[in-house]
């Protein structure tokens, strides 16, 4: 079956290309509210589940362990621009532990936030993995296996104790099994489960509502939902699409992004869970999807929806900065 498009780009008054996909949204118990394309297909859905990542973080303890602070549980569930309080954070999080950057396993790379990576660049400074947008992420894995007095070299693989914890996590949060068959190398070396999108708008909606949890589960989840919440710039930087919206919408929508075209929110107040995927893995469209779906489901007072228009929408501007075209999901 061939995925309906998603999104659409146009210059001027004409359709210049298209991305197709497959979108669900399903409520905590599992009924499907909307559904479009092949939603059962096994995707990665690489960074964007980050937040379930997370929950032995704080469900074990560790965490409060080592005094994590809002901010930093927000960083622990993000993709940052690599921006200096980005890294400075995942810095004070090692430390927390005991530990430093050397430990961190998920590699370097430079800013992807421009200003960033020109200043450290200026600066004579090469890029550490402190800069690499899954370097929360990486030092709250770190935390986790000192809390459970766990050597952290290795806490990459798939073996050890940390990865066991959060694969665990996974499989019951979404209902899916992350079977080794289908086990690929995240960007950051951990390891990625090609799973339905079912299961992932499920996995979601039940982050969002805590419906299906035990207390500490759903305990954890309120906790990373309001972290980033009150800290969006955590979750990913400067004019990022995630930082815009939770920042616009606040504890009314948690999102979050994935490599390869993969969207994850959840809507808590209605319940809901969606999750997306472009099948050409463009990001442009995939946001826009998700901020349509968003749109068509969530009350929004007149302000919040001239508010809310940039992220539906996104302007495409030529070198002069000059509006040139849009990406829109095709009902808009």
């Amino acid at each position: 079956m061939e995925n309906p498009v998603l999104a659409e780009v146009t210059r001027g008054n004409v359709v210049e290309s298209r991305h197709r996909g497959a979108a669900i949204v399903v409520d905590a118990d599992g009924a499907v509210v909307f559904a479009t394309g092949d939603i059962e297909r096994p995707v990665f859905p690489r960074s964007a589940v980050k937040a379930l990542q997370a929950l032995p973080l704080l469900e074990s303890g560790a965490a409060d362990r080592y005094g994590l602070t809002e901010a930093e549980i927000a960083l622990a569930v993000s993709s940052h621009s690599g921006e200096p309080l980005h890294a400075e954070t995942s810095l004070a999080m090692l430390r927390k532990a005991g530990r430093e950057a050397a430990c961190l396993e998920c590699g370097a790379h430079w800013p992807s936030n421009e200003a960033a990576a020109r200043a450290l660049a200026r600066s004579g400074a090469e890029p550490s993995a402190l800069n690499n947008n899954c370097s929360g992420k990486h030092a709250g894995f770190v935390c986790l296996s000192c809390a459970l007095d766990e050597d952290p070299a290795g806490y990459v693989k798939a073996g050890h104790p940390v990865q066991q914890a959060v694969r665990g996590a996974l499989e019951t949060v979404t209902g899916a099994a992350h079977a080794a068959e289908r086990m690929g190398t995240d960007g950051c070396s951990i390891p990625t489960y090609a799973v339905p999108l079912s299961a992932l708008a499920l996995g979601f909606a039940r982050f969002g509502t805590g419906r299906g949890f035990g207390p500490e589960r759903a305990k954890a989840a309120a906790r990373i939902r309001a972290a980033a919440a009150a800290h969006p710039f955590m979750v990913a930087g400067t004019g990022r699409f995630d930082t815009r919206l939770m920042g616009l919408l606040g504890a009314r929508a948690f999102t979050k992004t994935g490599a390869e075209g993969v969207y994850c929110a959840a809507l808590p107040e209605l319940g809901y869970g969606i999750a997306l995927k472009c099948d050409d893995g463009a990001g442009r469209a995939s946001e826009v999807a998700l901020g349509a779906l968003i749109a068509r489901f969530l009350p929004m007072d007149e302000a919040t929806q001239a508010a809310f228009a940039p992220l539906r929408q996104a302007v495409l501007k030529n070198w002069n900065g000059i509006e040139v075209g849009r990406v829109r999901a095709p009902q808009d």
